[in-house]
């Protein structure tokens, strides 16, 4: 049984690494938007695409990945996404112009999309019921260290960029900072590559596809002899109820039979982003830009983002079996709904003021005496005292200097802001982060489920998309306070579904679980 653990882990590890990339690829755009910013000079509008671009086409990866897998195989879907990620890496450290950068982006949102349903997937399709919650988050766990380490490296290699060694100057690494944040992801690309050869397929896909004495030799690696035969009985009489029946098509995700699971499955997804998590990951320098504290100080303070977020997933997993997944649910809507109103009153009480000290920090480079027009001048909020300077020096310049003018001029308690938004990403990391993987995996029917959760992942990354577009034109129209009092009002409301609608799907088998929650058509 020792050794069926361990093979568990030693592949679970390999097909999670997809999650490492996945993270990792999805938050080390934040460390360049200042710098590719600057260099393309790009609008709200346009740094908006610059960072959810990667997700228009993961969605589309999502809903291409799970009936793809279904005839080739989840392992080779995955090799696939690790050839993108690598292309994509490549493509968008050698980008000239803003457009290749984000043909970069958009070929890494294919992978992303792919390695984002295959991995957990794989995992829940090879894992013992009372282990399953654990092994899936074991996904989740590598999302957030691939996050963490993206945020680490950027701040390493902005460091780095104004030390003085001769190395340095040779890479160019202070000038082409951003473009070698992007292009390091190559590495554990080609990585992630190699490991998956040693990845067996699937047994329910081979079990799929008439091979169940290969199955169950796959099985027993994973759970033992005993417990293979005993699975390969059900699998096979699923599969059996299944070949009956036609071929799954697009429109069966909606019978009434199994409505209640798409639903379900439908709101969690649109919830797990409108709560704004993508906001905090993808922004997080440019948020803690916002207090006042300089970037340095920035992009030391998202590196404590992604410890927290890795820290709390290591408590998801280590409990979600125990605890179940609808508490764990409640407990983190409530949590992440008293984050947002924290970040909200931090940003509410906030004022802002350039006197005689301040304006003396600025830049040289910067039209200072146009400032003084408004020296003294105490605003109550970020959106008033942004219209002052654009007014005093001109729409370009004041979004040029914009971090440099805060950083001078704000004036209000960074800590609060600091532990709010800790708060948040530890109860999102304890919660609906990696529980709604599980759930994904686990709500589905067999014969259904690559195509249901390729369709819920869709919609999942389409509002991942729309959240990450307009977070910068919500900072500059709404205002920091009102931005995150939104989100926590769409957190409540989240609660209210859940404790009303979800159900509890832990230490069931996957076949148990189709006969529970399906409705005989």
């Amino acid at each position: 049984m020792e050794e069926n653990k361990q093979y568990i882990i030693r592949i679970a590890a390999i097909v999670a690494l997809g999650g490492f990339i996945l993270g990792f690829d999805a938050s080390v755009i934040s460390g360049t938007l200042k710098f590719v910013e600057t260099e393309f000079s790009l609008n709200d509008i346009q740094l908006g695409w610059l960072v959810s671009s990667i997700t228009l086409t993961a969605a589309l990866g999502t809903f291409i990945a799970g009936p793809l897998s279904d005839k080739v195989g989840r392992r080779s879907v995955l090799k696939f996404a690790a050839l993108l990620f690598a292309v994509s890496a490549l493509f968008s450290a050698m980008s000239t112009t803003f457009t290749m950068l984000i043909i970069g982006r958009l070929i890494g949102g294919f992978a992303v999309g792919a390695a984002l349903i295959m991995a957990p997937m794989y995992i829940a399709e090879v894992s013992p019921p009372a282990k399953r919650g654990q092994m899936v988050s074991f996904n989740q766990l590598n999302i957030v260290i691939g996050i963490s380490a993206a945020f680490f490296t950027n701040y390493l290699i902005l460091k780095l960029g104004e030390s003085p060694y001769e190395w340095v100057n040779a890479i160019n690494l202070k000038t082409w900072n951003w473009r070698w944040m992007l292009g390091l992801e190559v590495f554990p690309a080609l990585l992630y590559y190699i490991g998956l050869y040693f990845v067996p397929q699937s047994p329910r896909w081979l079990s799929m596809h008439g091979h169940f004495e290969k199955a169950q030799l796959t099985l027993q690696k994973f759970v033992g002899t005993e417990d293979a035969r005993h699975q390969m009985k059900s699998i096979e009489e699923s599969i059996l109820q299944e070949g009956k029946k036609e071929k799954v098509h697009f429109g069966e995700l909606f019978k009434k039979n199994i409505r209640l699971v798409i639903i379900v499955g439908i709101i969690v997804a649109i919830f797990q982003q409108l709560v704004g998590i993508n906001s905090v990951m993808f922004y997080a320098p440019l948020i803690f830009e916002q207090t006042g504290i300089g970037t340095d100080a920035s992009f030391l303070q998202a590196i404590l983002v992604g410890l927290v977020n890795l820290v709390f997933t290591l408590v998801a997993m280590k409990i979600i079996d125990r605890l179940g997944r609808k508490p764990m649910l409640v407990y983190g809507m409530v949590g992440m709904a008293v984050s947002m109103l924290i970040l909200a009153y931090g940003f509410k009480t906030a004022t802002y003021t350039l006197d005689s000290e301040a304006l003396a920090s600025l830049p040289n480079e910067m039209a200072i005496e146009k400032l003084r027009a408004i020296e003294s001048q105490t605003f109550a909020s970020d959106l008033d005292f942004k219209a002052a300077v654009a007014s005093a020096i001109g729409v370009t310049e004041a979004k040029q200097f914009e971090a440099v003018l805060v950083t001078a001029a704000a004036k209000m308690n960074a800590v609060l802001i600091l532990i709010g938004i800790l708060l948040f990403v530890s109860f999102y990391a304890v919660s609906i982060g990696p529980v709604m993987w599980v759930l994904f995996s686990e709500l589905f029917p067999n014969r259904i489920r690559g195509l249901a959760i390729s369709f819920v992942g869709l919609v999942n990354l389409t509002f991942a998309f729309l959240v990450q577009l307009v977070f910068p034109w919500q900072l500059t129209n709404l205002g920091n306070a009102l931005t995150f009092f939104l989100y926590a009002i769409i957190a409540v409301i989240g609660l209210l579904f859940i404790v009303a609608k979800v159900p509890e799907t832990k230490g069931k088998s996957l076949e148990e679980l189709e006969v529970l929650l399906v409705k005989s058509p």
